[in-house]
This record gives C-alpha cells, sequence and structure tokens, in this order.
C-alpha cells in the first residue's frame, strides 16, 4: 500500500509472478488494459489524466519488456542483482497470482446490478444508517460493506458490474491492507465500488477511505 505504483517492478505492475509463462503476460497486459479503456468503470474520470497516462504507460512498458525474452532475461538480471527476486530454479519461488485482473467472465445483462440508478440513490439517500456512515471522518471496509447490505446488493453484482476480482473486493471490505493492491489501482477499485451503489461525492468517500486505510496499515 505504501509503493508508488511507479516504483513497482514490471511483474508487480502485472501482478504475475517472475516465473509466468508468455501468454500469462499477455492474459494479464490484455486485462490491464481493457480495465483502463475509456468506457470501463475503472477509467480516466477515477483519475488525473496523468496519473492514468502514467499506468498506460507502465503498463506498456511492463508488456513490450517481459514479452521479449531477451529483454525479459536481462530485466531478471537486474531484479537478481538488487536482490528483488533470486535465481532459485531461475526465478523466484513465490506463488503463482491469479492476476489483479478478472477479464475471464462473460459480462453481460446478467452482470448488471438488478436496481436501478435511480432506486439506488433513493434508497441511499433515505437509509439513516446510510447517512451516518458517510458522515464519519473516515470510513473503513467494514463501512462499506456494511452499506451494500444495507441497499441489498450482492457483492457478485459488483464484481461482475466492475470486473474487479472477488478476493480483492473481499479484502477491502475485510481492510485486510495486505492483501490489497497498489494504491493506485485500489483507488479506481474503490470509486468503481461506491459507483455502483451510488455512493456520493465520490472522490470525498474515496478520501477518506483511503485515509482509513492508511491508519489502518500504520498499526498493524
Amino acid at each position: 500500500m505504501k509503493k508508488n505504483f511507479a516504483k513497482l517492478n514490471y511483474y508487480e505492475i502485472l501482478d504475475i509472478t517472475p516465473d509466468a509463462a508468455f501468454f500469462e503476460i499477455r492474459h494479464a497486459y490484455n486485462a490491464a488494459i481493457q480495465m483502463y479503456r475509456a468506457d470501463s468503470l475503472v477509467s480516466y474520470s477515477f483519475f488525473s489524466l496523468e496519473e492514468r497516462q502514467e499506468i498506460l504507460n507502465l503498463l506498456e512498458k511492463a508488456y513490450l519488456t517481459l514479452i521479449n525474452g531477451k529483454e525479459r532475461k536481462n530485466y531478471d538480471k537486474e531484479l537478481i542483482q538488487l536482490g528483488i527476486i533470486d535465481n532459485v530454479g531461475g526465478k523466484a519461488g513465490s506463488k503463482r497470482s491469479a492476476g489483479i485482473y478478472d477479464a475471464s467472465r462473460q459480462w453481460g445483462k446478467a452482470a448488471v446490478l438488478k436496481d436501478s440508478k435511480a432506486t439506488l440513490k433513493e434508497k441511499v439517500a433515505q437509509n439513516k444508517h446510510i447517512n451516518e456512515i458517510l458522515s464519519k471522518q473516515e470510513i473503513s471496509g467494514a463501512d462499506l460493506k456494511t452499506i451494500r447490505n444495507e441497499l441489498g446488493v450482492a457483492i457478485e453484482k459488483i464484481a461482475g458490474e466492475t470486473k474487479i476480482r472477488m478476493d480483492y473486493l473481499i479484502s477491502i471490505e475485510e481492510d485486510k491492507v495486505k492483501r490489497l493492491p497498489a494504491a493506485a489501482f485500489l483507488k479506481g477499485f474503490i470509486k468503481s465500488y461506491l459507483k455502483c451503489l451510488c455512493i456520493e461525492p465520490l472522490d470525498d468517500v474515496c478520501v477518506r477511505y483511503m485515509d482509513c486505510l492508511a491508519r489502518i496499515g500504520k498499526n498493524n
């Protein structure tokens, strides 16, 4: 969480392990680009133009390096020299990642939230408990889960609409800081989550969530 996105290595940027096969690299890159395409919920509207361009540039740079056998080999040597990965068995022996993005589902009408946006907005406005939470200085993942449950929206619906992996959504709601992605990604994920529930203002609530998460991270 404390890492700046630009300081992540290429494997971390694509959320794959150093022993990932070429097809896994392509899958991770394509899924990442899909996540940040113009019509995605995790889009430029959730980031400044500079932030979004930085992410896209780094994704492309990571992909072009790792998909090229010679360049990847040289890059791995640099990481080994820096002590970032080891050379046991040729690659670091970390557990294979499932990827930060989920592009495997079929995204259709079944994944769209059942309640209309107008209905959700009305529920938010009329629910006393939700408004008490939204008035707090800090908003935790547990608070977000409470809001979702108050609105009667299944977490599967949010996963379907945002394409965010289910385990990340669960980690967000359970405040499992160490299991969350880099802050550059998390910022977009939270705004996508809030948009699905028609919670506004997005930026303000997102900031209060990130502040709460930072405090939790310091205490753990």
